[in-house]
């Protein structure tokens, strides 16, 4: 809604806002100048890893310090998951890791093992992934990556490459979009 000036005061005369402005302010002067539509981000919550970690067990393990919680402001809003990082698996007998992200304590994408390719895949790269979740809650809702083996005593490890922290951080990040 645009802003309506109700009088014309003299040149140099002070107006009261408060009583002589209608409409929304505009974000320059407190106000939002917008009302949330699909598709806005309403907050941003991330969590960074600096410190590797490491596991060779063959069920999904979560990842110390890779966990993050956010609160939904309606329960028709989305969540947009993201995990980038610094991921390494030492190969043994060609066994490679899997990672996942779980919402709560439901695996909500990843998982998948004996891929020869695919983001949930992990061989020693910057790996990533990403979903857009429906938790159609308003509750807080906690998300955590896992991370495990495929087998053979294969060791999968987030920031290290054979237990050498490499230079990059592993981070998480949600994103609550207006649905």
């Amino acid at each position: 809604m645009a802003i309506t000036r109700l009088n014309t005061n003299a040149f140099g005369t002070s107006v009261n806002l408060a009583s002589n402005v209608t409409g929304t302010l505009p974000a320059a002067n407190g106000g939002s100048g917008r009302t949330a539509v699909t598709g806005n981000v309403l907050q941003v919550v991330s969590t960074a890893k600096t410190d590797s970690f490491t596991t060779t067990a063959t069920s999904d393990t979560a990842v110390t310090g890779l966990s993050l919680s956010i609160t939904p402001s309606s329960s028709s809003n989305k969540i947009f998951v993201i995990f980038t990082g610094n991921t390494s698996c030492d190969n043994s007998n060609s066994y490679y890791g899997a990672m996942s992200i779980y919402r709560d304590s439901t695996r909500i994408v990843g998982g998948q093992t004996g891929a020869t390719s695919g983001s949930t895949r992990i061989d020693n790269v910057n790996s990533g992934m990403s979903i857009l979740d429906s938790p159609s809650s308003t509750s807080a809702i906690t998300y955590q990556l896992y991370i495990k083996s495929e087998g053979n005593s294969s060791t999968v490890r987030i920031n290290a490459t054979s237990g050498v922290v490499a230079d990059e951080k592993a981070v998480i990040t949600a994103m609550e979009i207006a649905g």
